[in-house]
């Protein structure tokens, strides 16, 4: 199948992708890996993505959209695919438009992962990480507390917060969400791709519900 996963910041688009993408056999596109590389590398996209992603803005569309056409450019284009962090506009959506039918490639379904403003706050602003690249753990302090205040369980490294999760940006990061959000919706509700799902709960049920209307979607193609 070829998805993309939306929803606010926070809302666990990541670890569902990668949930899909394990057990689905299909290739995951995370954006926000991609930058946060590349601002650790320092690269000329880094350099540019860094001081809007500290202050919980948007990348400029030109931006992403040449990181996201490039990888589907390469050589190795993914036929199956879950992108994660892109689009995130609508002028966003029009271009992975083009770019999808530059390669012969068709969207199944767009997932919108539905959390409101109070739960994200608690989730983000409370969300430490393991700056250690062979560990990168996460924890939250308000539900996966580390044994030790302020030290990786796993390694023993110090926690950071990311910037980005820190409450003031991350309420800023909400605000330019609403911002853009109905429009990037409309886009795909007007093309009867937007699949809805309750981004509350554990995990493991918010996976079922969505892979159950998937699948559902799945099979509603095949009839057709």
């Amino acid at each position: 199948m070829r998805l993309i996963i939306l929803g606010p910041p926070g809302s666990g688009k990541g670890t569902q992708a990668m949930l899909l993408s394990q057990r689905w056999g299909i290739v995951h596109i995370s954006t926000g890996d991609i930058f946060r590389r590349a601002i650790r590398e320092q690269t000329a996209e880094g350099k540019v993505a860094q001081p809007y992603i500290a202050k919980g803005q948007l990348v400029p569309d030109e931006v992403v959209n040449d990181i996201v056409a490039s990888r589907f450019r390469s050589e190795d284009v993914p036929r199956e695919f879950i992108l994660d962090g892109y689009p995130r506009t609508a002028p966003q959506a029009r271009n992975l438009d083009v770019v999808l039918k530059e390669n012969h490639l068709g969207l199944d379904g767009v997932i919108f992962l539905d959390v409101d403003d109070k739960e994200i706050i608690k989730r983000l602003a409370g969300r430490w990480n393991c700056p250690n690249t062979a560990c990168l753990e996460t924890f939250n302090t308000f539900q996966k507390i580390p044994a030790v205040a302020g030290v990786c369980d796993s390694c023993g490294s110090k926690l950071i917060q990311r910037e980005d999760d820190r409450e003031d940006t991350v309420r800023q990061r909400l605000e330019v969400f609403h911002q853009v959000n109905d429009a990037l919706l409309a886009h795909y509700e007007n093309q009867k791709l937007l699949v809805r799902v309750s981004g509350k709960g554990d995990i493991g049920t918010i996976y079922q519900d969505l892979e159950k209307k998937l699948s559902a979607r799945k099979s509603a193609a095949r009839e057709t």
